[in-house]
């Protein structure tokens, strides 16, 4: 059978596609559907624990659920015939997407989300139970060894340089970087990228009554905070 004939045959089915589907071909559909519903509420849970960012969308989520299903939708679409995966193909090129993404995590799940409905659409529902759980478990991994340590911004105002040193001797071996040092007459101010537990922040009571020290504050850094 050459080329053409292929071409022809899918037209052909293509025009026949919607009068002539089965009730095992229905149902299979309902089914990749539904699968695929479950699998990105499955990715919107995991999404909304293990979220660290600053405002929580519920838009995105929305999103990822949404990219799941679609992506299923397409994916069953082009499994038909030839036409319909040129069409496809065609109508998705002309599609420009600007939305920015400021979380490197974003388009973790995103892509997690359209590879989860191709998989399903492929009728491959035990690869796409296993690669999310799989998921699941790296992302866990990530975040629990997040929640012993994080990074954070100390900003320390104090006056005089015997202030400023015993400020460094109080955070002891803690790993600590001086960021930025602003001299404002006899007041300076000074920020420091430091790496502690979440539950080991009472440093910043000793640095708060040290002689000459002003003010102390402590900002969890997480990729989105602009000094």
């Amino acid at each position: 059978m050459s080329i053409q004939d292929v071409i022809k045959n899918s037209v052909l089915e293509a025009f026949a596609y919607g009068g002539n589907l089965s009730v095992d071909a229905v149902l299979e559909i309902l089914l990749s559907l539904v699968i695929s519903f479950v699998v990105g509420l499955i990715i919107y849970r995991v999404y909304r624990i293990f979220f660290g960012g600053v405002v929580f969308s519920r838009s995105f989520c929305a999103t990822l659920v949404g990219m799941c299903v679609l992506t299923c939708m397409v994916t069953l679409a082009i499994s038909t015939n030839i036409v319909i995966s040129l069409g496809m193909v065609g109508a998705l090129s002309i599609v420009r997407f600007r939305t920015a993404i400021k979380d490197p995590m974003d388009l973790l799940y995103l892509f997690w989300a359209i590879t989860a409905g191709i998989t399903v659409g492929a009728g491959m529902y035990l690869l796409a139970f296993a690669g999310s759980a799989m998921m699941i478990l790296v992302i866990a991994l990530l975040y629990a060894r997040q929640k012993r340590a994080g990074i954070y911004i100390l900003v320390v105002h104090y006056e005089g340089d015997l202030a400023g040193d015993q400020v460094f001797r109080e955070l002891g071996r803690m790993k600590y970087q001086l960021k930025s040092k602003t001299l404002r007459g006899e007041v300076a101010e000074m920020t420091i990228e430091l790496t502690c537990r979440k539950d080991n922040t009472v440093f910043t009571e000793r640095i708060r009554n040290l002689e000459g020290v002003k003010d102390v504050t402590l900002i969890e850094y997480n990729g989105e905070y602009h000094g």
